[in-house]
């Protein structure tokens, strides 16, 4: 059977109302549940630096936000963190940074390296743009996935929310993550100022054209402390968009994995990550960051579980997951794509 996976079916898809809504949901779940089963797989993260040297228009840990106590975790810290998760429902580490070495290569490196050698944990690096080289160093210590959003594919709304960068650099770093044999994942931010439902479809596109291994992507949420913080969603007073767009992101992906993220709780508050679930998501990811640090990793206001230890928010991962009738994965998880697909890029 021929499948269409064009811009107009996507445009089509996220504009459906009413008994078309509902079907486009069943049809999101089927497919997820053809091609990746039950199991939700529960990635831990731990956000090991807020340094960032970034000026992103939306974020609130962007370099000119000096209301931001700055934190670098130390290697031993990360590592306890680790030790914690290792024997737990989670078998994934996901080590997450702003965009600018709070650790040094070298010492990021030590830790992925000692991650894998005294844990069974498989370890997603998500640290902004990095040189190839950086890329092939920490695929080297062990990495075995990066997480790099691309955030929007529009060229130009890009450059705007991103000030001295460019949407091809963070391609290329895509690019580079995939020739490594790394699991790459990116996604996008749904309806952040300046996006068309036209730039939406192009986003779900995109993701397909990169052939990507996990997609994130979650609700644009102003912070008040950034150049942004007073524009609405554009999707304000329409938010069934943001499960629409899960929707069709996982039709147009069906061998994705595809995150619950944290954002859908935000906006809506118990239920968001259930029903991103519900609409073609598989993956969970509670924060394992130490409490201490936690309130100061802001990148959105109403973040939820920043007052939770680990294992509370684990146990309430798990929980949300049974009630589904869903079971936790078990194993790492990886990506189900063939490792040795060869990824030809132009």
């Amino acid at each position: 059977m021929n499948i269409e996976y064009t811009k107009e079916r996507a445009i089509r898809l996220l504009r459906v109302e009413g008994v078309d809504l509902e079907s486009l949901y069943r049809e999101a779940d089927s497919v997820r549940r053809k091609n990746m089963g039950d199991d939700v797989f529960i990635r831990g993260i731990v956000e090991f630096s807020n340094m960032c040297a970034n000026n992103c228009l939306y974020c609130g840990i962007r370099a000119s936000n000096k209301n931001v106590k700055r934190y670098t975790m130390g290697a031993d810290e990360i590592l306890d963190a680790a030790y914690a998760m290792a024997g737990s429902l989670q078998s994934t580490i996901v080590l997450q940074s702003g965009e600018t070495p709070g650790l040094k290569d070298e010492e990021l490196g030590e830790v992925i390296k000692r991650i894998k050698r005294e844990t069974t944990l498989a370890v997603t690096v998500s640290a902004g743009n990095r040189p190839y080289e950086t890329y092939r160093y920490w695929r080297e210590c062990g990495m075995d996935r990066y997480l790099l959003r691309f955030e929007t594919s529009d060229p130009a709304l890009y450059d705007k929310l991103h000030p001295g960068s460019t949407l091809a650099e963070r391609l290329k770093c895509l690019y580079s993550l995939q020739s490594l044999n790394v699991q790459t994942g990116s996604g996008f931010m749904i309806g952040v100022p300046g996006e068309t439902i036209e730039m939406l479809a192009d986003n779900i596109l995109l993701c397909r054209k990169l052939d990507l291994d996990m997609i994130g992507i979650g609700p644009y949420i102003p912070h008040p402390r950034t150049p942004l913080g007073n524009e609405k969603n554009v999707y304000n007073g329409n938010p069934e968009i943001f499960f629409k767009a899960v929707a069709v992101l996982r039709i147009f992906n069906p061998d994705a994995h595809i995150p619950a993220t944290t954002a859908f709780d935000a906006v809506f508050p118990g239920e968001g990550r259930n029903l991103a679930l519900q609409r073609g998501a598989n993956i969970f990811m509670p924060n394992n960051t130490p409490v201490a640090y936690r309130k100061d990793y802001l990148l959105y206001p109403g973040k939820p579980g920043v007052d939770e230890s680990p294992d509370q928010s684990l146990n309430a991962a798990v929980l949300r997951i049974e009630s589904l009738g869903r079971a936790v994965g078990k194993g790492p998880g990886h990506s189900i794509k063939s490792a040795d697909k060869c990824r030809i890029r132009s």
